[in-house]
């Protein structure tokens, strides 16, 4: 460990001079001012090819949702980052045809969700580009949210979509262990249930009503959503009989979930290209990612230089992570059904 952290002091230190050498070397250009934080990887193309081509070849941008929204690369302002610099740089001349949301996440958080999915539907006005979304594994609530805004939803046949609703992390009480164990607490506050389902005290009967009232009204607009970009998909079935449970692909097609099931990323790919007016294969599937090694030493892999991978992991439930506390959310919990 000691040399573990002798070596990490070592790389900062020379990080920051080189940091400092290119803050005075960037202050004379102009076009420095932009900053671009994902880097380019070419991904399979339709054949399962990929090309290195010229900087004018049509470019497929595929934007992976895997993991829990509204976290980490997946934030909004992260999302936004990252279609802002599709239309920049090697990017700047139309050369993204096309979208394609690749989805393996179980939701997340409200706000992300919904400001993700109209980035998306703004990008697609804007540039008149088709948006196809895929689901490779699963596509649970604030996933649906967002790929509704593509205009074509397809998956592998072993995909799971659905539950289309809303949820906060359990409330708990602690007012009778405290009592028990004879500890009083004092919360002071100024107005009207400004300490709502104070822990520490027993609850009243009401005070729970504006978590209601929010709740009610994520939920009717994700219905709402759902409802006007899936035309196959009624509010009556949806509320009172899909609810918020998943459902494997070729059921999730039958009620209007997804346009089409036991399909491949590659036959994806193919559709999309089509549909973007590509008419040969000198196209790339581009995505865009920031792999800085100071983020990725702080994710689920270290950095290259460290020969080899450490994994930091800790699992928490949605209901217990501190994260997530007083956040409303469009995601899947199995253990809170």
């Amino acid at each position: 460990m000691v040399a573990f952290f002798a070596i990490i002091g070592l790389i900062l230190g020379i990080s920051v001079i080189f940091m400092g050498i290119g803050a005075a070397t960037s202050k004379s250009s102009m076009d420095s001012r932009l900053t671009t934080v994902n880097t380019e990887e070419i991904l399979p193309n339709a054949d399962g090819k990929r090309k290195v081509l010229t900087k004018d070849a049509p470019v497929i941008l595929q934007i992976n949702f895997d993991g829990m929204i509204g976290v980490d690369s997946l934030k909004s302002t992260e999302i936004q980052q990252l279609l802002v610099e599709s239309r920049e740089g090697d990017f700047k001349k139309d050369r993204v045809k096309g979208l394609l949301l690749y989805m393996n996440t179980p939701g997340g958080y409200a706000t992300d969700s919904d400001d993700i999915f109209r980035q998306i539907l703004a990008y697609k006005k804007q540039y008149n580009v088709p948006v196809y979304a895929y689901v490779n594994g699963l596509c649970a609530s604030g996933g649906v949210y967002i790929a509704i805004a593509a205009d074509k939803i397809l998956a592998s046949n072993t995909s799971l979509i659905g539950s289309v609703g809303v949820i906060a992390p359990t409330f708990m009480n602690f007012s009778k262990v405290l009592d028990k164990i004879g500890v009083d607490t004092m919360t002071i506050s100024a107005g009207k249930e400004k300490d709502a389902l104070n822990p520490l005290r027993p609850w009243v009967p009401g005070e729970e009503d504006n978590y209601k009232q929010i709740i009610s009204y994520l939920y009717n607009d994700f219905v709402n959503l759902v409802v006007e970009h899936r035309p196959n998909m009624t509010r009556e079935k949806l509320v009172e009989e899909y609810g918020a449970r998943i459902y494997p692909a070729p059921l999730a097609k039958e009620y209007g979930y997804i346009d089409e099931s036991d399909v491949s990323i590659r036959e994806a790919i193919k559709q999309l290209v089509q549909a973007a007016g590509i008419e040969d294969d000198n196209y790339q599937v581009i995505q865009l990612e920031n792999t800085g090694w100071w983020k990725s030493l702080f994710s689920n892999k270290a950095p290259s230089f460290l020969k080899g991978e450490v994994t930091h992991r800790l699992t928490i439930s949605p209901e217990m992570d501190l994260l997530m506390q007083n956040k409303f959310l469009y995601l899947h919990c199995p253990s809170a059904q």
